[in-house]
Formats: C-alpha cells, structure tokens, sequence
C-alpha cells in the first residue's frame, strides 16, 4: 500500500526526462524500421524484380519449371498465359505467374547428366 502513496511523487520527478524518453523511443523505432527495410523489405522487393524480369523475358524455346514443378518447354507465349510442351503430344497452358524459373543451358545439361548417370546405376 505505500508503494501506490509514493507513485505521484516518483512521476513528478521524472517530469522533465519525459521528452526526453519520448525521443530515445522514437529513434529506437526508427533504427528498427531502418533494420527491417534493409533485411527484408528491400531484397523482397529486388527479388520481385528480377522474377518479373525473367517471366516478360520468356520466349518460344526456353526450357522452364513451373511452382507445381512440371518442367516443359515453352511452346508459344500469349499475353498472361503459356503454352508449355510436356511432352511430344501434350501441352499445357499455364498462367505467367506460375512459373518458377527458367532453366539454364549449364543447368540442362547437368540435369541431362544426372539422369543419364541415374539409368546406368
């Protein structure tokens, strides 16, 4: 019970240092702010980028896995969509916005080695 008699007079004297903390609260927020926007805003938004760059830059020809993982070869490109070729007879249409990445010529062929490594096992 003296502890809540003594709580008026302890606010008093901390009166002045108030601004005081109110600024060291607002600089720590924004060094918090500052540390989120470079960790995770900046390099999501970077990353962003670059998938919307490769996805416009997708032509006839290019190899491709979606975000289901079925890998094909794009067959004919529409203005949101993909024609992709699974395999001789069967294609597929696809949303832009499926695809997950597009497979590199270095990356064919390590994947062709790996398979052919895999059969003779």
């Amino acid at each position: 019970m003296d502890m809540f008699m003594n709580a008026p007079v302890v606010l008093q004297a901390q009166g002045g240092n108030g601004t005081m903390q109110m600024v060291s609260t607002l600089v720590t927020f924004g060094l918090v702010f500052v540390v989120f926007y470079f960790l995770i805003i900046r390099p999501q938004n970077k990353k962003q980028k670059e998938m919307q760059k490769m996805i416009e830059a997708v032509k006839k020809g290019d190899k491709i896995v979606t975000i289901g993982g079925v890998h094909g070869t794009v067959h004919s490109v529409k203005e949101g969509t993909v024609v992709i070729k699974v395999d001789d007879d069967c294609k597929i249409e696809f949303s832009k916005s499926a695809i997950a990445s597009v497979v590199a010529k270095g990356e064919e062929k390590a994947e062709i080695a790996d398979k052919s490594a895999e059969e003779k096992k």
